[in-house]
């Protein structure tokens, strides 16, 4: 053994020389990277240090040296590829350089004594994620990612191949102080100041994978602390260590009882039963040599020699040992190697060689004969004793038998063309247009796959399996089965090379967009809290847009309709010391809306400039007579005013809002329906209907009308002393007048549906054809939270104030409050339901508020569907169709009304970095998808539950949840293989036997969930039970079939 202590190789200033914290070098050998306190990291040649003793030795000494950070640099590590250097520093900025194959630009630095450059590192990235300094690095064994952690208690993974932020690990409660990776690339280890090693365990991402592929990766895997329990804070590292076999962490900076040791953790169970003690202080460092060591020459005849692992120590006692795991004691001990703590170590890779650097500004290097630390074993020995950990496996299991792989392949094999289609539907294609144009190829009835390859309803699959189109048996006889790599790509250059021209005439080449399909994983929403801007509907979206609930009929104030209640919570008593809080008062106007809901999604809403001098106001003759019912309820609406003219409008049979009978005779096709309102309480009113400024009927009501509706099935208008009064389209009265416990407040029709909304809260539906009540009167007490208001002795408090009360074409209620929730009221379970809350938006990773309408989440998640093969009405939208992504998007609306979203997401924010809350996003997610589909299926809507359903397969799915998996598909077979048993109760919903759930076919459903999870290796046991059952497992014959049915379904869908 012999050291190295070159006068040159330091990090010199014009009056000190420099600390130096970080050292590495790379897997070539022939670099050395150091970091210092200049804030400059310098690569040196590791030939010339060797060499430094030799005289004439004429190469260059210092290969190059970067000053792109503003501060102390703590960390600096080469890529395993060798392509990429990292540094991270207290200006919480990691730098990525790449060596550029020019020569460098300039000779030397002005001003400076600096030698010149001889290679050419360039600054790659800058990674800003940090709130405070870095203080480590590391790099996973196949460069996949790069891990950093520092002083604001983070670990942060970036990719390493995008360098794009993957996941931020907030589960440290301290300082964090060092990294290291297992080199079977299965685990990487954090070590920190709360006295803690968290060990994280991992799927080496794809290449392309974004943060929102990461939901389940990174797992803490547990959390190590009994030989740190007393362990100083004074060190300014805890560089760690995994041992070239995989089998052993060294940890720095532990102690066994009053003295400072070296703890090492034995893989698997997580413990440390072994204690490296001499050094007489803490200790910063520890570095296992990257080779396993033969303690006998295996070049000598019987040689019986076992394999070891070499580990270097040093800290702030200025000694450096050796250690091996064959002896109980140091092999060397080299002590006041510097005059200062040692910060860092690194070996070269031939195992050998010790690069060590301290606080003093000195790179010491210690290399050792051959045979002193023993004798260096072969690469395929390390390899062979990390085969027991997987290290050449990927963490996705393997394909149990031949039925798995065909449904792997079938699940995958819409990636072929998923993203030429993906583009295509991205930058704007109808469907028309991108089946046109695959003339050469296998029409695709333009659908698209989704981000992870599953095929959906219409995607083309591999063999001619289909879920609902394929392409006709003549046009593959035609054609080749599938497209040349030629045509592919001029297609594919096509969608880059798409020209259009902007307003000003200008030609400009529209952006493609790269999705991040193939990432193997999951692809999420972005969860914030924005409003989106307006889009032109595209002709697949058209369909969407139809939202089946009743157009409000009569404007509504701003902030919604007051409500107070007398709750039925009893008060807590107050204490003495504490004050009793002042009950709620209710502002006079609502908030100011800064956005609008349209039908295009949220979009900002217009501005009102402030009014001045006289403020026009509406002609209102009185207040409404309130009924003595209300000083005895326990909910209080607020009772519209009485007007002296109501004026609606029927375009074409669509009920317009509340206008003047100027607006609403400008289309002389309108009915109009007038009610005029007498200045007199006692006098009658007049209620009249016109078309073209002929009267068509006329008639006369005792009491003041409050509120009016209609449709081109019948009119309604409701009085002050609670009466609904009907007539026909040509006048005929329908019903006799309904009497009601109060005064009317809302008043909604859809078709042969009548809404009516009281002032104690009580909600009555009628249909007007039948002649009869949905069900008995509802309270909205419930969904104004009764439940949680205190009854207070200062009279009734202020609660939600209801903004909108709908039909859907079922008779359902649909009402919507101040406070962003949605509720529906469920005819046979005879309750609310709450569709739509804040919670959602918080925590959950599929809240997209830039747009939840159907066709944005499709081309997010699973691609839009096929028709049914059931014949339905072309005239009627679809059962429920938009009432959720509606919902949700007045919950956004309302978020940021009221200015609460930036608060509660800060909370969130907090409650995530706690211990135990590591899986709430994914927890919340699920649940999420959960609530949707449970209100689809409730509501009836059809495309709302098809698209929540593959959403929620392909999220169980790639979580992993068997039991929720194995559920979810025994539920869809329902029908398909159970025939109806006697003698027990009909189920519905999930638990019919019918063959249709939703308006689907069950068989079709359970296809698409099963092509979904069938790329889930971990799975397969499961699906390909129902794979075979579906006939995508077997070979030629059923693949025949397959294209048969699939041609039928593009035949409809022509038809």
């Amino acid at each position: 053994m012999y050291i190295i202590k070159p006068s040159w190789l330091r990090h010199s200033g014009e009056q000190k020389d420099f600390e130096v914290y970080s050292c590495h070098v790379s897997q070539d050998g022939k670099r050395l990277a150091t970091a210092g306190g200049d804030g400059h990291v310098r690569i040196w040649s590791t030939d010339s240090i060797y060499n430094s003793h030799v005289d004439g030795y004429s190469a260059p000494r210092q290969l190059c040296h970067m000053s792109h950070h503003l501060g102390t640099i703590h960390s600096v590590r080469f890529s395993p590829n060798n392509r990429y250097l990292a540094s991270g520093a207290d200006d919480r900025v990691i730098c990525i350089y790449q060596l550029d194959s020019n020569p460098p630009s300039h000779a030397t630095t002005f001003g400076t004594n600096e030698p010149p450059p001889i290679e050419n590192w360039k600054t790659h990235k800058r990674l800003v994620g940090h709130d405070s300094d870095v203080q480590d690095l590391a790099w996973s064994y196949d460069n996949s990612i790069l891990v950093s952690v520092g002083l604001d208690s983070k670990v942060v993974v970036w990719s390493g191949h995008t360098f794009e932020k993957l996941k931020t690990l907030a589960v440290h409660q301290s300082h964090v102080k060092g990294i290291t990776f297992d080199p079977a690339n299965k685990f990487f280890a954090t070590a920190g100041d709360d006295r803690t090693i968290k060990i994280f365990r991992f799927t080496p991402p794809a290449p392309n994978a974004t943060a929102h592929d990461m939901v389940n990766n990174f797992v803490l895997e547990t959390t190590i602390s009994a030989p740190f329990k007393s362990s100083p804070l004074t060190t300014y590292f805890r560089r760690c260590s995994w041992s070239p076999d995989g089998n052993h962490i060294a940890a720095a900076n532990a102690v066994n009882g009053p003295v400072s040791s070296v703890a090492i953790i034995e893989r698997s169970r997580w413990d440390s039963q072994i204690n490296l003690i001499g050094h007489e202080g803490p200790t910063e460092a520890c570095m296992f040599s990257p080779r396993l060591f033969h303690t006998s020459n295996p070049a000598e005849k019987g040689a019986t020699g076992s394999l070891v692992t070499v580990i270097a120590s040093a800290g702030q006692d200025k000694t450096l040992s050796i250690w091996n795991t064959n002896t109980s004691r140091p092999v060397v001990i080299v002590q006041d190697v510097a005059s200062k703590s040692i910060s860092d170590l690194a070996w070269a890779p031939d195992g050998q060689t010790l690069f060590a650097c301290s606080l003093d500004g000195n790179i010491v290097v210690v290399r050792f004969e051959v045979g002193e630390l023993g004798w260096v074993a072969t690469a395929e020995e390390n390899d062979k004793a990390l085969e027991k950990y997987g290290v050449a496996r990927k963490g996705m299991g393997t394909a149990e038998d031949v039925d798995g792989l065909h449904l792997e392949n079938h699940s995958k094999a819409g990636e072929l063309r998923g993203a030429e289609s993906r583009m295509g539907a991205l930058m704007g294609d109808s469907p028309s247009a991108a089946t046109s144009k695959s003339d050469t190829a296998a029409a695709t009835n333009g659908t698209k796959s989704t981000k992870n390859g599953e095929a959906k309803n219409g995607d083309v699959v591999k063999n001619g399996e289909t879920n609902g189109s394929s392409e006709p048996k003549s046009k593959e006889k035609e054609t080749p089965a599938a497209e040349s790599a030629d045509k592919a790509a001029e297609r594919i250059n096509e969608l880059k090379s798409r020209v259009q021209v902007t307003k000003d005439g200008r030609k400009r080449v529209a952006p493609l967009l790269v999705s991040s399909s193939g990432t193997g994983l999951l692809s999420l929403p972005q969860s914030q809290l924005v409003g989106a801007k307006s889009k032109t509907a595209t002709q697949s979206e058209t369909p969407q847009t139809i939202i089946d609930l009743s157009k409000p009929s009569h404007g509504l104030p701003k902030g919604g309709i007051a409500a107070l209640l007398l709750g039925t919570k009893r008060k807590a008593v107050v204490l003495d010391g504490e004050e009793e809080d002042e009950p709620n008062k209710r502002l006079a106007t609502g908030p100011i809306p800064i956005m609008a809901d349209t039908s295009d999604g949220l979009e900002p809403a217009t501005l009102t400039a402030p009014a001045h001098g006289v403020v026009p106001t509406p002609e209102f003759l009185r207040s409404a007579v309130v009924s003595p019912a209300v000083s005895f309820s326990q909910v209080r609406l607020a009772v519209p005013k009485i007007r002296s003219h109501i004026v609606r409008a029927l375009e074409k049979g669509v009920l317009q809002g509340e206008s003047t009978l100027e607006e609403a005779s400008k289309i002389p096709e309108n009915t109009i329906l007038e009610a005029k309102n007498p200045a007199r309480p006692r006098e009658p009113s007049h209620i009249t209907a016109t078309k073209r400024g002929a009267l068509l009927w006329q008639d006369y009501l005792p009491r003041a009308i409050i509120l009016l509706t209609g449709n081109k099935n019948f009119w309604a208008a409701a009085c002050e002393d609670g009466t609904l009064h009907t007539w026909t389209p040509a006048g005929r009265r329908l019903l006799n007048g309904i009497i009601l416990e109060s005064q009317p407040i809302i008043l909604e029709s859809r078709d042969h549906w009548l809404l009516c909304v009281t002032s104690v809260g009580m909600c009555h539906v009628f249909n007007i054809k039948t002649m009869s009540a949905a069900h008995p009167p509802v309270s909205l007490a419930p969904v104004l939270d009764l439940a949680i208001t205190s009854l207070s002795p200062d009279g009734p408090t202020a609660a939600p104030g209801v903004t909108s009360a709908h039909l859907n074409s079922l008779g359902t209620i649909v009402v919507t409050l101040s406070n962003g929730d949605g509720f529906y009221y469920s005819p046979t379970l005879f309750t609310w339901q709450r569709l739509s809350e804040s919670w959602w938006a918080l925590g959950s990773q599929y809240w997209n508020s830039n747009d939840s309408s159907l066709t944005a989440l499709s081309s997010t998640a699973v691609g839009p569907s096929t028709p049914s093969k059931q014949p339905t009405s072309s005239d009627k939208p679809d059962i429920s169709a938009g009432i959720i992504p509606h919902l949700e998007r007045h919950t956004t609306t309302e978020f940021l009304v009221k200015g609460r979203a930036y608060t509660l997401q800060r909370l969130i924010k907090q409650l995530l970095a706690k211990d135990g809350f590591e899986g709430f996003e994914s927890v919340v997610s699920v649940a999420h998808l959960e609530n949707r589909m449970a209100g689809a299926l409730a509501l009836g809507a059809k495309e709302e539950f098809r698209l929540y359903l593959f959403m929620y397969a392909k999220r169980i799915g790639a979580e992993g949840l068997r039991s929720k998996v194995e559920e979810l598909l025994n539920t869809l077979v329902g029908g398909v293989l159970k025939d109806g048993e006697r003698g027990e109760e009909k189920g519905r919903g999930w638990f019919s036997k019918e063959d249709v759930l939703c308006g689907w076919e069950r068989r079709e459903l359970l296809k698409g969930v099963v092509l979904i999870l069938g790329k889930f290796r971990d799975l397969q046991r499961t699906t390909v039970q129902y794979a075979r059952i579906l006939g995508l497992t077997s070979g030629d014959d059923d693949d025949k079939e397959g294209e048969e049915e699939g041609t039928n379904g593009v035949e409809e869908m022509e038809e």
